[in-house]
């Protein structure tokens, strides 16, 4: 950020690398090879990465700036790091699958993988930011009670009391295209 940090604070003293006559990789940390700079700073994003589902950054299988830009203009954005906007383009660089173009698209990934996972890491499968229905409740709101003269737990005008016993909304097989589908708008909700 504009006066919170400058080249050494990711990079390392400067005197050492002159000291050291100057040309690439002498005495200059590189985040990009080891995410133990970011790390400094981000102390929350570490923690995250010790959680049972995550991505292997602390095992050095991949590293913060294969998603993150840090000389990029999303840096400076109140948000910090990666905008929103750009969320989704970076999962997509590993997550082809679940990013690419639906017939029937599930309208949270408009707002952002983020919206269903943590993209550091989680204590639910696919670091998922929540369990079990609670994860798609949050937008698809239940009403319990009477609607019609009948009782139950409705999503949209449906009662699902007896499809929710049967697990959750995608375990009990009924909207498994959650990402989107090619052939069926009511596999995603």
């Amino acid at each position: 950020m504009p006066g919170q940090s400058g080249c050494e604070s990711c990079h390392g003293p400067g005197s050492k690398h002159i000291e050291a006559g100057g040309g690439r990789g002498k005495f200059i940390v590189n985040p990009g090879r080891d995410a133990t700079a970011c790390f400094q700073c981000h102390l929350q994003t570490h923690a995250e990465f010790n959680l049972p589902q995550h991505h292997p950054v602390l095992e050095k299988k991949m590293n913060c700036v294969q998603c993150h830009d840090p000389h990029g203009a999303d840096i400076l954005k109140p948000a910090g790091g990666l905008a929103m906007a750009r969320l989704n383009q970076s999962c997509a660089q590993c997550h082809r699958e679940q990013t690419k173009p639906f017939v029937f698209e599930h309208e949270a990934l408009r707002e952002g993988c983020a919206v269903c996972h943590n993209p550091h890491g989680s204590i639910n499968k696919a670091m998922l930011v929540e369990r079990d229905n609670n994860l798609c409740l949050k937008c698809h709101a239940q009403q319990q009670g009477s609607l019609a003269g009948a009782n139950g737990i409705y999503i949209g005008r449906e009662n699902h009391t007896d499809k929710l016993k049967l697990g959750g909304c995608w375990s009990a097989g009924c909207h498994t295209a959650v990402h989107g589908s090619n052939f069926s708008p009511h596999q995603l909700y």
